[in-house]
């Protein structure tokens, strides 16, 4: 083998084994709260059928996750995507992407100011949760977030 595909294979290892990536990561033991920022980056709105609100019209919001009491950069990154249901009603699922697991959303939305959704669950040491995200407006595009999150 040559050498430089022995060292960058070495390098690999001795890298994944310090970050923790090849072993399994620890689930939640109990109830927790997280509580973070989010601040949107780019929203795109789907019209189909009439013009204007009906049935079957899409909103995907992606967003950048920060903690700004631990780090000024972005600890995480998530994505909401919404189906108008009619009504005003936006049918909607997500994911949350942090450091320590994805956490996934699913729920109803009618005021974008303020609203709750049902956490459906998580991989990494997400992957033994259920709970409620409660997300409320904090300025145009930055929203707090908080994840209720118990072993479900």
């Amino acid at each position: 083998m040559n050498r430089w595909v022995i060292t960058v294979v070495g390098v690999t290892v001795i890298a994944l084994a310090v970050a923790g990536v090849g072993g399994t990561e620890p689930t939640l033991k109990g109830p927790g709260i997280i509580r973070i920022t989010s601040v949107t980056k780019r929203f795109a709105r789907v019209d189909v059928g009439r013009r204007g609100y009906s049935a079957g019209d899409m909103q995907i919001t992606r967003v950048s996750l920060f903690n700004r009491r631990l780090r000024k950069r972005p600890l995480g990154n998530g994505q909401l995507v919404c189906t108008a249901t009619g009504q005003k009603f936006w049918n909607c699922t997500g994911t949350y992407i942090l450091p320590a697991g994805k956490i996934t959303v699913s729920g109803v939305l009618i005021y974008s100011d303020f609203y709750d959704m049902a956490v459906t669950g998580g991989t990494g040491r997400y992957n033994n949760v259920r709970g409620t995200q409660v997300v409320t407006r904090l300025r145009r595009s930055e929203k707090l977030m908080l994840f209720r999150l118990v072993i479900g």
